[in-house]
């Protein structure tokens, strides 16, 4: 299968998880809240609290489906559009659905289902509002502590009235009953690092949230100084990124020629994180140097989308960087190839010991092309700590 027509196939091993992830959350729902021990003779044998422990039974199991689908995008290459929507989709469906459920059963108040709510409604319009100006937010550890301990709070909620069943019915919201203040405690640790995810998503943006139309119009109108601000603007958001998931960061670079980590050594503080790159015009350094497979670079070329994968694979091993990125292409005028037209870029990524790589179409100028593969660079690195 050629990259194009695999960029263009959503049914990948990873988004299949992602949709039966979906698919089961109505499973979930129906285990909990229906009478399913009625409707198959069941009710001597599963009692209220036997059906909350299957229920969650089935809430863990579809949570840990999203490290696997994670896993299986990352590992095999097949990170996708459709992927990028569904994935954090299913996430909070899952967490949405739960909640209103625990409302229902009257296990839990409203209130603290309104701030997760309203936190998620927050932060999807502020990444609509970076992504309609070509801007990624990265995660922060903040978000992904904030999922982690919902995820507990809700199990211990599901669990609450199960495990205190040897008390007693009256002690499952008795506020001295250990169970109760446990399964509190957790959910306010859990209520605060969503507020607290929420301002480091906003402090992120403010700068794009107060701009008016009156100073966007001000800004320079050629298209090379928005990409400049562009890049300085994702090499910022990289470095911090790293910086607050405790990686460090490498690349590997040949059209470009050091235009990536150039950027990235602009930014204050970036040797806390950044640990070098290489500049590997010559196949000879890409061989050599990069532990690319030679036969590779002769039978196909140094424009190729495992050849951008051993690159960036090989920029973390010299370097002993967590994270890195590669990009190879056709910059122009000339040196286009058959079904390699000028503007043919391939970025590779390294994360969490697994490599990966897709193919993009640029236009332009020479420079242009070579900016606009420092931003989709910067992109990549953001997006493969996404998940860390």
């Amino acid at each position: 299968m050629s990259a194009q027509s695999k960029k263009l196939s959503i049914w990948t091993p990873a988004n299949v998880v992602t949709v039966v992830r979906i698919c089961l959350v109505p499973v979930f729902i129906v285990a909990l809240l229906s009478p399913w021990p009625d409707w198959f003779g069941l009710r001597d044998l599963v009692s209220v609290q036997v059906k909350s422990l299957i229920a969650a039974g089935i809430f863990v199991l579809i949570s840990c489906t999203d490290w696997l689908d994670g896993y299986l995008a990352r590992s095999r290459g097949e990170v996708t559009d459709f992927g990028k929507l569904m994935d954090p989709l299913a996430d909070k469906i899952l967490v949405a659905a739960a909640l209103l459920a625990l409302i229902e059963l009257q296990v839990l108040p409203s209130w603290p289902v309104l701030i997760i709510l309203a936190r998620e409604f927050i932060v999807s319009g502020v990444r609509m509002l970076a992504a309609s100006k070509g801007i990624i937010i990265a995660a922060s550890w903040y978000g992904k502590a904030k999922t982690v301990f919902q995820i507990a709070a809700i199990v211990m909620f599901l669990l609450k009235e199960t495990l205190a069943a040897s008390y007693g019915q009256a002690a499952v919201n008795d506020p001295h009953d250990v169970l109760y203040l446990i399964s509190w405690a957790v959910m306010i640790v859990a209520l605060i690092l969503t507020v607290i995810s929420m301002v480091d998503y906003v402090s992120k943006a403010w700068p794009l949230i107060r701009t008016t139309d009156e100073a966007e119009e001000a800004l320079p109108a050629s298209p090379a100084a928005e990409w400049h601000e562009r890049i300085a603007a994702l090499a910022r958001e990289v470095i911090d990124a790293a910086d607050g998931a405790h990686v460090t960061l490498s690349t590997a670079e040949s059209l470009t020629g050091g235009m990536i980590s150039t950027a990235l050594t602009s930014v204050p503080g970036s040797s806390a994180v950044f640990l070098g790159g290489v500049v590997s015009y010559a196949l000879s350094v890409k061989e050599t140097v990069l532990g690319v497979d030679g036969e590779r670079l002769r039978e196909q070329g140094a424009v190729d989308g495992i050849v951008a994968r051993q690159m960036a694979a090989g920029a973390a091993q010299r370097t002993g960087a967590d994270v890195a990125v590669a990009v190879t292409g056709i910059a122009g005028p000339g040196g286009a190839e058959p079904g390699k037209p000028v503007g043919t870029v391939y970025i590779g990524t390294f994360c969490c010991g697994a490599a990966s790589s897709y193919r993009i179409e640029l236009s332009g100028t020479r420079e242009d092309v070579r900016e606009q593969t420092t931003i989709e660079a910067l992109q990549a690195l953001l997006r493969s700590m996404q998940d860390l």
